[in-house]
């Protein structure tokens, strides 16, 4: 893939390709190839050739059956095991967190990879600032229904 046919992602598109899975939000290898300009196989070799940098808690093989769930919740068969492409996968994808995410930066060199961790960096930064931002109407919301319960409570 040639670098200059890659364009920055913008927020929404970013998002797009965050998945929960195993309770935390991760996003997937043939995603962040595509992103970074690598082929799956390629992004894949140079986190192999830097495995030491990725734990387990960092980086993570989805087993058959959260593949075949994320695939039913998710409608991506065709994504995933490209199909209609030449090829296609023979193994499971991986699931970066966060974290993993962060340590690509140190992995992947370049103009585009820089520019393109900072855009990653920025949308889950945008992320949970929304969370935290919405949890005090979420706490503010909670407390005025606990009072409302409490002053019916105390009427009865």
């Amino acid at each position: 893939m040639n670098n200059n046919d890659i364009q920055i992602l913008d927020k929404q598109t970013i998002e797009s390709m965050i998945y929960t899975i195993k309770g935390q939000k991760v996003m997937l290898d043939f995603d962040l190839a595509k992103i970074y300009g690598y082929s799956t196989r390629r992004f894949n070799e140079q986190v192999k050739r830097n495995i030491y940098r990725f734990p387990e808690r960092y980086r993570f093989q989805l087993t058959e059956d959260e593949m075949d769930d994320f695939v039913r919740s998710q409608n991506a068969t065709s994504r995933i095991w490209g199909l209609g492409n030449t090829g296609g996968r023979r193994y499971l994808p991986y699931a970066f967190t966060e974290q993993g995410i962060y340590m690509l930066m140190t992995v992947l060199k370049g103009d585009l990879a820089t520019k393109q961790s900072i855009a990653l960096i920025d949308t889950f930064k945008s992320m949970k600032d929304y969370i935290i931002e919405n949890n005090n109407i979420l706490t503010n919301t909670n407390e005025y229904i606990e009072s409302r319960f409490s002053s019916y409570d105390k009427r009865f």
